[in-house]
């Protein structure tokens, strides 16, 4: 692993390192912010998705994490949000290849051999970041648009790999949305019924969250015909699911809506992290 930065932050150290994946075949970017507490012992971590078009670094530098998670004793880790570089496939639009993994294991070519976002980010990276830094094995995991439908879906699939989970205006039911349908579609497949174990709002509506989750959403957000939060909501309403989801009034889907809530999202799960 090489350390591309680091630098001081609120008392811990924010830092960007760049490692060789198995699991994508290629070359990966993650940041990670370690605070202040992280110098006396091991950490709670708390996992950050990004959305379309963004690697590790946007909420890094636009979320403001740092100073919440410095108050409160967590880690926070920004992975990329997809594999990267020569040889890896693209496409031109900016929801489909890099930059927009959509949190899954491509079995469809030209995708198949690097876009294994699941494997990555809830094995591979979980696996050598723990064994490299003074972290925890107590996960909390957040995310945004895309990366909010990742946490969901990561999360509620894998009950046990977390303790606390919330996300910012996530593409809650992506198996009937267009940011959705086009990308699983190339990912996975023609077979619909293989997209379904990756739709928060399925997925809440089969199964449910052992805990309570809090979701943030903006009523202005251009995109919430294609975010769809009210299918997540009907979902745990049926499921009489514990939880918030909160319609933030007059905000947009832009780190100025994610950096005006992260304080109650670093807090949430602090709480429920110990």
């Amino acid at each position: 692993m090489e350390t591309v930065s680091e630098v001081r932050s609120f008392g811990g150290v924010q830092g960007v390192y760049r490692h060789r994946s198995e699991v994508c075949d290629c070359d990966m970017t993650f940041a990670l912010y370690l605070p202040p507490q992280a110098e006396a012992g091991p950490v709670p971590l708390l996992w950050y998705l990004s959305g379309l078009t963004c690697t590790h670094a946007n909420a890094m530098e636009k979320g403001g994490f740092q100073a919440h998670a410095a108050r409160h004793g967590l880690a926070v880790i920004f992975p990329d949000t997809s594999p990267r570089g020569e040889g890896v496939a693209d496409d031109d639009a900016h929801d489909l290849g890099q930059g927009a993994g959509f949190y899954v294991n491509a079995s469809q070519a030209p995708w198949s051999p690097h876009f294994r976002m699941y494997d990555y980010v809830l094995e591979e990276l979980r696996a050598l970041v723990t064994g490299a830094f003074p972290l925890a094995d107590r996960h909390g995991i957040t995310g945004h648009s895309m990366g909010g439908h990742g946490a969901l879906t990561l999360a509620l699939r894998n009950p046990g790999a977390f303790a606390a989970l919330s996300a910012f205006a996530p593409i809650a039911h992506p198996t009937q949305s267009d940011w959705g349908r086009k990308q699983l579609g190339a990912y996975l497949g023609a077979d619909e019924s293989l997209w379904q174990g990756h739709d928060a709002a399925l997925l809440m509506e089969e199964r449910g969250w052992p805990g309570d989750l809090l979701i943030d959403q903006g009523t202005a957000d251009p995109f919430l015909d294609l975010l769809m939060p009210e299918a997540l909501a009907g979902a745990m309403a049926r499921r009489r699911q514990a939880g918030q989801i909160r319609l933030q009034a007059g905000y947009d889907h832009s780190y100025f809506f994610v950096a005006s809530f992260a304080a109650d999202h670093l807090a949430w799960h602090a709480e429920r992290l110990g």
